[in-house]
């Protein structure tokens, strides 16, 4: 069956290949050496595709099915991956920079060391996602879900823009660690922790 990949822009035909179905279309087009940023992906099942270090920037894969895909070293800056399924995806070192992951799926996903400045993932689930040393400078994390992850602590994390939920969950691991730090002002906001109650409240007991 011929397989057409389409500019999201004009609608031309950026690529087209004789395959089973459109993931492997894709991978044919990649290791062909076809530009396909831009392209209109939007929907596609593309789980456990291998694309790694694929360009993509630009592309419309919205609610794209990326689950378990290997997207690693990939080119995806100002993709619209609203709503795409990325859960369990291999993104280490992938290229997200002002890339729109409003809602999507990311739960389980490896995004050590990938570039996420300035990217919209406001309301994404983030659950027990490796965001080790990725860099989250001017990311829009708002209402996004953030419980069981790793939080990258270095200067690529410090410009991230955050929710009040978010900032207390935050400082309650930095006060559980930190007892010394520990006032009336800051055990308020800490113990509003949407987990309090699955762990203790804390106190003013600066030797715990």
């Amino acid at each position: 069956m011929e397989f057409e990949i389409k500019s999201r822009w004009n609608g031309s035909v950026l690529f087209k290949a004789e395959a089973g179905s459109l993931k492997l279309c894709l991978e044919i087009a990649f290791k062909s050496g076809a530009d396909l940023s831009g392209a209109d992906l939007s929907g596609a099942d593309l789980s456990g595709a291998d694309l790694s270090g694929a360009d993509l920037s630009g592309a419309n894969l919205r609610r794209a099915d990326l689950s378990g895909a290997d997207l690693s070293g990939a080119n995806l800056s100002g993709a619209d991956l609203s709503g795409a399924d990325l859960s369990g995806a291999n993104l280490r070192r992938a290229d997200l920079s002002g890339a729109n992951l409003r809602r999507a799926d990311l739960s389980g996903a490896n995004l050590r060391r990938a570039d996420l400045s300035g990217a919209d993932l406001s309301g994404a689930n983030l659950r027990r996602a490796d965001l080790r040393r990725a860099d989250l400078r001017r990311a829009d994390l708002r209402r996004a879900n953030l419980d069981f992850g790793s939080w990258p602590l270095w200067c690529g994390s410090l410009k991230a823009k955050l929710d009040t939920k978010q900032k207390r969950q935050l400082l309650y691991h930095l006060l559980a660690v930190a007892p010394e730090y520990r006032s009336k002002e800051l055990l308020k906001e800490a113990n509003q922790f949407h987990r309090v109650g699955e762990v203790p409240k804390l106190t003013n007991d600066k030797t715990e």
